[in-house]
């Protein structure tokens, strides 16, 4: 350790000068735990403009000239929306720390912090884009377009219970015709391996979960060597498997899970025969009744390493949009298997909690801009998502949230049930929209911030005290 007048002169030099424009209140204190992954008083400057932009309303696709505030088109090469673009795509910072941070921010907080009785989402979205010269974009299957046309795909997790979602990892596919050895070459990864990756990863982080949990993509028809991945690693999981799916029996037929769970006799209610009642609870505390059974098929069975399990709301009819086939290795008993037994209805809870992939498109994708990006290389598209990410976790994270209704504690879920999270998204717009909107009103002119009413005002929203922009109840 150096002392004299060199030691002086170094904490001179290393001191940390404030941002010139703090953001209002709360988000100045959550954007203030990440200053240190920065460089430089600008990068810390432009972190916080970039967060507060996407945090506020979608007047239009959130695009670089959108977040600046500059006109569309003729705006793109104004100094604000160029200071942006540099952020993005040429200032030194590593978004993976970005990142790290703010897992361990919501793992430190209690109302986020992971537990044994969440789950490990994972899935891939893709999102249609044009041009050659764009990162990853290659002719595949889009999710959100439901066909096959020119776009990005991401692959991704996400930890939920019945209160929360947040997202962790995110890294794009990379198609094999965008590769110079196409399937061949070295840097080339399946979706399935990349989810392994994924869940490896999240592990690593300290992240528990009671099981990863996937749609039908991701299960033993389609993706093989990712389960057998999940196996080796010793995660547990529960994953969909497509219902005409064949599956070869000892004997040599060929039998699907929808045909097996149709053999599986169901005469009433009062004479269920191997179905048994489920009652499944959802986040506002209304239940529904379905009814779930174990098959025995090919490779799957009661006392084999995975278990096939169907669950529907009418054993009769099996409909399809609410009947789940479910591959899982969770054994049903202690001694079964190196996992914690589940029962029928912790199995079904487990995957229902795949229903918050759902507002992940409506809330990540959409509203926050996920893929209004115009960029074009891998790097500062993948650190405009993970500053998506930041901000999504923000609305969880700010703090003095109104209480909220009582809960019934289950299935690990006992701590009161927070706001959703577009509540608390509008609660944060309730004071960046109003300091917003001053702020353009005050450069055309028609406003005096120094005024005593609007100084007040200003002062207020400031510190994170937001306006009511809605009618009295």
């Amino acid at each position: 350790m150096r002392t004299g007048p060199l030691s002086l002169l170094e904490d001179v030099v290393t001191e940390r000068l404030p941002v010139p424009c703090p953001a209002p209140g709360p988000l100045e204190d959550y954007c203030g735990q990440f200053d240190d992954v920065f460089v430089s008083r600008a990068q810390r400057q432009t972190f916080r403009d970039y967060t507060m932009a996407l945090l506020l309303p979608r007047d239009r696709n959130k695009t670089l000239t959108a977040l600046a505030g500059a006109e569309p088109v003729v705006g793109v090469n104004h100094r604000e929306v160029q200071r942006l673009q540099w952020f993005l795509s040429e200032s030194p910072w590593d978004h993976e720390r970005v990142n790290e941070r703010r897992i361990a921010l919501l793992a430190a907080d209690a109302r986020t912090a992971p537990h044994e009785g969440g789950v490990l989402l994972l899935d891939d979205s893709g999102d249609r884009k044009w041009g050659h010269a764009t990162a990853y974009v290659s002719r595949q299957y889009i999710g959100s377009r439901a066909a096959v046309e020119d776009g990005i795909v991401a692959v991704s997790t996400g930890w939920a219970d019945e209160r929360v979602y947040y997202p962790l990892h995110t890294v794009p596919y990379q198609p094999a015709p965008t590769l110079p050895g196409g399937t061949r070459d070295p840097d080339f990864r399946t979706k399935g391996r990349l989810a392994a990756a994924l869940a490896q990863k999240a592990r690593q982080a300290g992240i528990v979960f009671r099981a990863l949990v996937a749609d039908c993509f991701y299960g033993p028809s389609e993706s093989p060597h990712f389960v057998d991945d999940l196996d080796a690693q010793g995660i547990a999981y529960v994953v969909a498997l497509k219902p005409r799916t064949p599956v070869m029996e000892p004997d040599g037929c060929a039998r699907t899970p929808e045909q097996t769970a149709r053999a599986t006799a169901f005469t009433s209610p009062s004479r269920p025969g191997r179905w048994h009642r489920l009652a499944r609870r959802y986040r506002d505390g209304h239940t529904e009744t379905w009814w779930a059974a174990e098959l025995a098929l090919g490779p799957y069975g009661p006392r084999r390493p995975r278990r096939l399990i169907v669950a529907s709301t009418d054993p009769k009819a099996l409909p399809a949009h609410s009947t789940w086939y479910l591959v899982t290795n969770l054994p049903r008993r202690a001694r079964h298997g190196p996992h914690q037994p589940a029962d029928l209805a912790e199995a079904v809870r487990l995957y229902g909690l795949r229903g918050w992939i759902e507002q992940d498109y409506k809330q990540v994708k959409h509203e926050l801009g996920w893929a209004d990006f115009q960029v074009r290389s891998g790097r500062a598209i993948q650190r405009h998502w993970t500053l998506v990410n930041l901000a999504f976790t923000f609305c969880w994270l700010q703090p003095d949230e109104p209480p909220a209704p009582p809960q019934a504690p289950h299935s690990g879920a006992e701590k009161a049930m927070p706001l959703f999270w577009a509540q608390r998204l509008r609660q944060i717009r309730s004071y960046l929209t109003p300091l917003r909107d001053l702020g353009r009103l005050a450069r055309a002119g028609a406003v005096n911030l120094l005024a005593p009413g609007i100084a007040q005002l200003l002062t207020a929203l400031e510190t994170g005290t937001g306006v009511n922009l809605y009618l009295p109840p």
